[in-house]
């Protein structure tokens, strides 16, 4: 596009009072998938900016030209640990060394669309570059994107012409809700904490991890969090009580795991398009068999194929030698928690060496193996105070995903 094009162009915040309909008519063009492939739909019910409504700060842009919508751009800016120090405490004689997260204000770019009519006219980069305008004049330091690794349009727009690097690979595991009820071992409790509880053992265990929120305590008492669920073995409880966090993290048992679930369903909802009609009539007969005969416990091809939504898990932590196990049990709860819901499936991301992924039940042919995440420093002015430049460290074994991001 020549320069006297791209003056035409006008780059605005949306404005949900006008914009509703010809922003689902963009985001509808783009989701057209390739003939005679499977592809994924995604209805945000009627609500264009539903996926970071409840970040702390957010922002949709939208280019307009000729009085016609033709791209958008959603981003929003928290606070999160991108390391974390030592620090050096001296009581009664003696001197502990306890790790202690370090925070940065980072911005996530999500939702980029560009009518199939106007690309290859510069409205990506530009769409970029405004919100990234944006970011920094809210002080955030960094600004980071995620999409499929094999999307190499997207990954070629931000690491080629935007200054974004490759930074993480977690995997997105996604795990169909099956007609019959998942069996949660009878040696396992499974305890529903309240959100102050559940606060105060993510800070004490998980603040150090990597992208944990600083206001977690807001994302655990939001309307679309479901709980959060502690899985001990059952005889680790004193006559079978629970005495809340601060009691369970000074004696814990050997093995224990925790996570947070997120009702995406009251969100957006998904779909699946372009199956054929043998494919279809073989999903459909497996829930007809698993709904008649839920004692066989035969795994079944859920309604994909229409409207479905999902339940998020995140907050994933534990530790001990049967934690895999453990994890296990709290996503089969968590399974049978969407099927009551009418959910269709149960998805998580997590880093690809999370050591309690050997116990997150999935289906390969639903999951992806390797999300991308892409990071840029949005200045270099900054302090690179005790954790230097974040775009250059390495990976730790674990990594919080945000749910109000997914």
């Amino acid at each position: 596009m020549g320069e006297d094009r791209m003056d035409m162009v006008v780059v605005r915040e949306f404005d949900p009072s006008r914009d509703v309909v010809a922003v689902e008519e963009v985001e509808r063009r783009c989701e057209v998938g390739s003939s005679g492939k499977l592809s994924l739909f995604t209805d945000l019910l009627g609500d264009p900016i539903c996926r970071i409504r409840n970040s702390p700060a957010f922002l949709m842009l939208v280019a307009e030209m000729g009085g016609e919508i033709v791209g958008m751009i959603r981003g929003c800016i928290k606070t999160v640990t991108c390391g974390k120090r030592i620090s050096r405490k001296v009581n009664n004689h003696s001197i502990s060394y306890n790790p202690v997260p370090v925070y940065t204000k980072v911005a996530y770019i999500l939702g980029l669309r560009v009518s199939p009519s106007h690309r290859r006219m510069g409205l990506g980069p530009k769409l970029v570059c405004q919100m990234e305008d944006w970011f920094r004049q809210n002080g955030a330091e960094y600004s980071y994107m995620a999409t499929e690794s094999d999307n190499h349009a997207s990954v070629k727009l931000f690491t080629g012409k935007c200054g974004y690097s490759r930074f993480r690979t977690p995997s997105i595991l996604v795990n169909p809700v099956f007609a019959h009820r998942v069996t949660v071992s009878n040696r396992i409790t499974i305890i529903k904490l309240t959100p102050p509880d559940a606060e105060l053992l993510y800070r004490r265990r998980f603040a150090t991890t990597e992208f944990f929120p600083r206001d977690i305590d807001s994302v655990l008492k939001n309307k679309l969090n479901v709980g959060t669920f502690l899985a001990v073995p059952r005889d680790s409880l004193r006559f079978g009580l629970w005495a809340g966090s601060d009691h369970f993290l000074s004696d814990p048992p050997e093995s224990w795991t925790v996570l947070s679930v997120w009702n995406c369903k009251d969100v957006f909802r998904l779909e699946v398009r372009g199956a054929s009609r043998l494919k279809r009539t073989f999903a459909k007969t497996t829930r007809i068999v698993d709904k008649a005969f839920p004692f066989l416990k035969l795994p079944s091809v859920p309604a994909v194929f229409r409207p479905f939504g999902l339940y998020f898990m995140y907050g994933l932590g534990g530790e001990g030698p049967h934690a895999a196990k453990m994890m296990k049990a709290l996503c089969g709860h968590v399974h049978n928690l969407a099927r009551e819901s009418g959910c269709g499936v149960v998805a998580t991301e997590v880093a690809n060496s999370e050591p309690l992924k050997l116990g997150i039940p999935h289906w390969k042919m639903l999951s992806c193996a390797e999300d991308l995440w892409c990071i840029k420093r949005l200045g270099e002015d900054y302090s690179d105070g005790p954790v230097g430049d974040w775009t250059k460290s390495s990976p730790g074994m674990s990594i919080f995903v945000d749910p109000r991001e997914f």
